[in-house]
């Protein structure tokens, strides 16, 4: 009864939503942030066990998304819950912490509020369904992956592998396209980005890109479907071309340091899921005038 009334009042929906992905970009800011730090200390746990050396102790301190609670990197003051309301706190805040008055960097509020309008935008435009509910999942997990592979030039297996079989599970029910279409999403996405990676390598000596962009092109051909990865490939490839030679003419990047593709193809997965069949239909179209 509260879903239907809350599906037949199209504005409640994405007020609610807003809402509710506002909490939820605040949980992305601590996944962003304390992930990698996580898979370090594994690798560090693994290396350790397969080299044999005992010297090297596993750290004692439970850490992971939930434990320890957040705390200013300053003074080490404890985030109480009034000051962690997302994007109000911070300007009630005024960006600072309440105890030693260090700044709070802005992306933290930015990032619960384009979770909040992102998946907003998708209930108003789609409605309060389950196609909806997917569409947001997958957005909160592109977000996710697109700061990390900022920071840290990597994209997590614990996103990417999940994010294939759920686009496999959703099509399944041809949510977005149909379960061979997805299949061999999957199976392309991976093998297109692979084989440029080999050809780049065998011809220049050099890697251009990392397995987790196969993996996060795999995902994204498992939601949208093969018919889509031509789309895809070409928005990420324009975008980051445009932002890459920008960057290195303003001098605000060494030409000689790699640049993360992961942002570029979340962008473009991401536009892809909303506007592909229209964009290719204009294409298409154009090519017919």
């Amino acid at each position: 009864m509260i879903v239907e009334y809350i599906s037949n009042s199209l504005w409640l929906a994405v007020s609610l939503t807003i809402i509710f992905s506002l909490m939820i970009g605040s949980f992305l800011n601590v996944v962003i942030y304390r992930l990698p730090i996580i898979m370090e200390r594994e690798w560090s746990e693994q290396i350790a066990d397969f080299s044999g050396n005992s010297s090297t102790q596993p750290s004692t301190d439970k850490f992971n998304l939930c434990v320890p609670a957040s705390t200013c990197p300053g003074c080490r003051h404890k985030i109480r819950w009034f000051e962690n309301i997302p994007v109000i706190s911070y300007l009630l805040l005024r960006g600072a912490c309440s105890s030693c008055k260090t700044r709070i960097s802005i992306r933290y509020p930015l990032v619960e509020l384009i979770t909040g309008l992102l998946s907003g935008y998708i209930v108003y435009s789609f409605g309060f369904h389950y196609l909806s509910f997917a569409l947001i999942l997958l957005t909160w997990c592109l977000i996710c992956l697109t700061l990390i592979d900022i920071d840290h030039q990597l994209l997590p297996d614990k996103i990417t592998l999940p994010l294939i079989w759920l686009g496999l599970i959703f099509n399944s029910f041809e949510y977005f396209t149909t379960l061979p279409q997805a299949l061999w999403g999957a199976i392309l996405g991976y093998l297109s980005l692979w084989s440029i990676y080999w050809i780049f390598k065998l011809l220049t000596g050099k890697e251009g890109m990392g397995y987790g962009d196969f993996k996060l092109l795999a995902a994204l051909g498992a939601w949208a479907g093969a018919s889509m990865l031509p789309l895809i490939i070409l928005l990420s490839s324009l975008v980051g071309a445009i932002i890459g030679i920008s960057m290195i003419l303003i001098k605000r990047h060494d030409s000689q340091n790699p640049i993360p593709f992961g942002p570029y193809l979340a962008c473009a997965g991401w536009i892809a899921m909303l506007w592909g069949h229209d964009i290719t239909g204009y294409y298409l179209h154009f090519l017919q005038v």
